[in-house]
């Protein structure tokens, strides 16, 4: 019998920051995630998870990147920032030995993942391997992407298709928030967030396995199961011994964990500190809790909107950010907001105003930063400039290194 604890929405929250392993002197990526685990454990042995309090620690698929995460479920998101910041420092104690250290954003600028790219060596190995037989990750959309991923609760299958309905409408916002990696190759992409862009082509071999980002109209366990057993059969003749899991291998902007009774979103790149992911977060989650609230848009209209029409708009705002212009005066009307038109930043605008009682006073004025200069993608560019040469950028990732050590917004 399953005696786990179910909660309700917005009860309780899990949060994955992903962080990069960088040199201190030169920027490049480190493959030193194994080290820092092993010294992080303090056993001497390789490990895959450390646990840390209030914080836990555990590697990815690539070897400079480790994740830091909520150890559970946190009851609020108030002072996390200040969590994980501790654990950032933390990090970087131990690294300094290697002349190495953590560095925020959700792409590294000048990473060749062709040469650079190291495949986690120890525990777990062979589903990583599987990944890289079928997959190839020897590319941007598989080992230079970093993000923040925000896990939420739902007690059964009616607050599910509540929460799964809310979520599928705010995800093609989020980037006017969060994007942070207008950077790949050295170059400016064209895209605010180049790691969205490159996500949703990484597993183009099978592409039940990322759909088209957006989740489809599945709003109960029964039917999303039906996805589960699309993507097992889909992945069944490249991986004939059942390595991977097709709980794990839905790549969707957000995946059903009914293993957890859980919806995590996977859309958010990560910032330049925490404090500023948690502004995002918190962002996020009040306008979510507006949704399933019905305060705009009662939920069958909700749980309308087909995923190719919600999946152009996402890419849209994936591009331009803040500045991408919305012109679904339907889509608009789902959060409250009358405008036949308007930027996806003058929208996040309106929705945080409303909402502005539910900030804390570091994370209002946190998030009046962010919706009044744009998202880190944005601040980036203005600093660098859209042709950046190789010491601009460095200039750029050392600044980011200060914001993340500090606990501050960029510049």
């Amino acid at each position: 019998m399953n005696t786990r604890r179910r909660w309700g929405l917005f009860e309780v929250f899990g949060i994955e920051m992903e962080y990069m392993i960088v040199d201190r002197d030169t920027l490049a990526v480190r493959p030193l995630a194994d080290l820092l685990l092993r010294d992080a454990a303090g056993s001497g042995e390789w490990v895959e998870d450390v646990e840390r309090g209030a914080i836990g620690w555990s590697n990815e698929i690539v070897s400079h990147l480790v994740e830091l995460k909520t150890n559970g479920p946190a009851a609020s998101l108030a002072g996390l920032d200040e969590a994980f910041h501790a654990d950032v420092l933390e990090a970087n104690r131990l690294l300094a030995p290697h002349n190495a250290m953590l560095l925020g954003s959700g792409a590294h600028p000048w990473m060749d993942p062709a040469t650079e790219t190291r495949i986690w060596p120890h525990g777990g190995a062979e589903v990583y391997d599987t990944y890289d037989r079928i997959f190839g990750c020897q590319g941007h959309g598989w080992s230079n992407l970093q993000s923040t991923h925000l896990n939420l609760p739902f007690a059964d299958d009616e607050q599910f298709g509540r929460l799964h309905a809310a979520i599928r409408l705010a995800l093609p916002l989020i980037p006017a928030l969060a994007a942070s990696s207008p950077f790949l190759d050295g170059r400016f992409t064209g895209y605010l967030d180049a790691r969205l862009e490159t996500y949703r082509h990484n597993q183009a071999r099978i592409p039940s396995i990322t759909g088209r980002v957006i989740p489809e109209r599945l709003f109960s366990e029964r039917d999303y199961r039906g996805l589960f057993e699309r993507i097992a059969s889909d992945i069944r003749p490249h991986d004939p011994d059942g390595v991977l899991d097709p709980l794990f291998l839905n790549s969707r902007g957000a995946i059903a964990r009914f293993d957890r009774n859980a919806i995590e979103i996977r859309v958010i790149d990560i910032q330049e500190c925490p404090a500023a992911d948690l502004a995002v977060i918190g962002a996020v989650v009040a306008l979510l809790r507006q949704l399933t609230a019905e305060s705009a848009a009662p939920l069958e209209a909700q749980q309308q909107w087909p995923e190719d029409l919600l999946a152009d708009i996402l890419l849209a705002v994936a591009k331009d950010g803040d500045q991408a212009r919305i012109v679904d005066g339907d889509y608009l009307r789902m959060f409250g907001l009358r405008e036949r038109a308007m930027t996806a930043g003058d929208a996040w605008r309106q929705i945080c105003e409303r909402a502005r009682d539910d900030f804390a006073p570091d994370a209002r004025r946190t998030l009046g930063r962010i919706l009044a200069e744009g998202p880190l993608a944005r601040r980036l560019l203005q600093a660098t400039g859209t042709t950046p040469d190789r010491a601009a950028l460095q200039d750029a990732c050392r600044k980011l290194s200060g914001c993340l050590a500090d606990n501050r917004l960029f510049p």
